[in-house]
């Protein structure tokens, strides 16, 4: 068993599909437990992998819930169990706990927790009042770290980036991911950690816990929100982009499936830290019409932030 975290953003799913690509006969089973009503995550790796089981709407960051544990068990009790069992974290959930669930059954056994660090956004994250005890933790419980995005990121960035991770995670192995690809061993428990024993490390102490509380006591899960929005209506590219490049200063984070006007196959789309992408995909189940575009929206965001970015969507749909 693998788990899988990071922050919103971090490149995760990016990540998984990497792993299946070069799955080389492994049989993979994918837990995907994403932050929202709608899953996206699961419907971009199922266009890698058959064998995907989703967990929509929980963040498993407060409490680890009954549909994880069950979901751990269906896997388990499976005549014919997969070689590899990955557990996609969402961006708020503590990996370490998602772990420390996974070791309860003796048919799994704990190869990594992996997480997936965005090194452009890393110093803004660690700063941010409402998110950066959260970061560090996340990145506490790592036995391995994945430097995303070191593209888009300047050289003594990177530099800060590695300094500002060993103090965090100093046993931790770290490896730079080039379009999320990274060697198979981090994944298949043959990579030298540095010697950090899982399970000796599962036993450890979880450390303060602040950041599952805001600091008027209510969880951080009540803070961060989402909303979706779908439309059987297809979109104006270029006013799309122009909508995502304008979100309110709450958004955290933003993804999709959308269907645009003059384009056969469906898009996906990701806002990260004010960067917008937006490219073509491959078909893919999702429980929505086929040509049905779905948007999902993360971050501290008011009624009236999701009232404006509903405003805007609808302007950008095609006539």
């Amino acid at each position: 068993m693998v788990v899988v975290g990071g922050y919103l953003g971090a490149g995760k799913t990016t990540l998984l599909n990497r792993l299946l690509g070069n799955a080389a006969g492994l049989r993979i089973a994918v837990l995907v437990n994403d932050f929202g009503e709608i899953n996206i995550d699961a419907a971009l790796i199922r266009t890698r992998s058959d064998d995907v089981i989703q967990l929509e709407n929980g963040c498993v960051c407060c409490s680890i819930g009954d549909r994880l544990v069950q979901a751990l068990a269906e896997v388990s009790d499976r005549e014919e169990r997969p070689d590899l069992l990955v557990i996609e974290a969402s961006g708020v959930s503590d990996p370490m706990r998602i772990a420390q669930v996974g070791m309860l059954d003796a048919a799994f056994r704990l190869n990594a927790v992996v997480v997936a660090v965005d090194v452009p956004q890393l110093q803004a994250h660690l700063e941010h009042p409402l998110v950066g005890d959260m970061v560090r933790q996340q990145i506490g419980a790592a036995t391995a770290l994945v430097l995303t995005k070191c593209d888009l990121a300047q050289a003594p960035d990177v530099q800060h980036a590695l300094q500002a991770l060993r103090g965090l995670a100093p046993r931790a192995a770290v490896f730079r991911a080039l379009q999320g690809a990274i060697p198979m061993s981090v994944f298949l428990d043959e990579a030298d950690h540095s010697g950090r024993s899982a399970p000796a490390w599962l036993r450890g102490p979880r450390g303060s816990g602040r950041w599952q509380s805001m600091a008027g006591g209510a969880p951080l899960h009540e803070a961060i929100g989402s909303f979706s929005f779908r439309s059987a209506t297809g979109f104006h590219k270029q006013r799309l982009k122009q909508v995502l490049r304008n979100m309110p200063g709450g958004l955290l984070r933003a993804k999709g499936i959308v269907h645009v006007q003059g384009e056969a196959d469906a898009q996906e789309f990701h806002v990260v830290g004010g960067r917008v992408r937006v490219a073509r995909m491959p078909a893919v189940t999702l429980s929505a019409p086929d040509q049905e575009s779905v948007l999902v929206f993360i971050g501290c965001m008011s009624p009236d932030d999701r009232a404006q970015i509903t405003r805007q969507l609808e302007s950008a749909l095609a006539a």
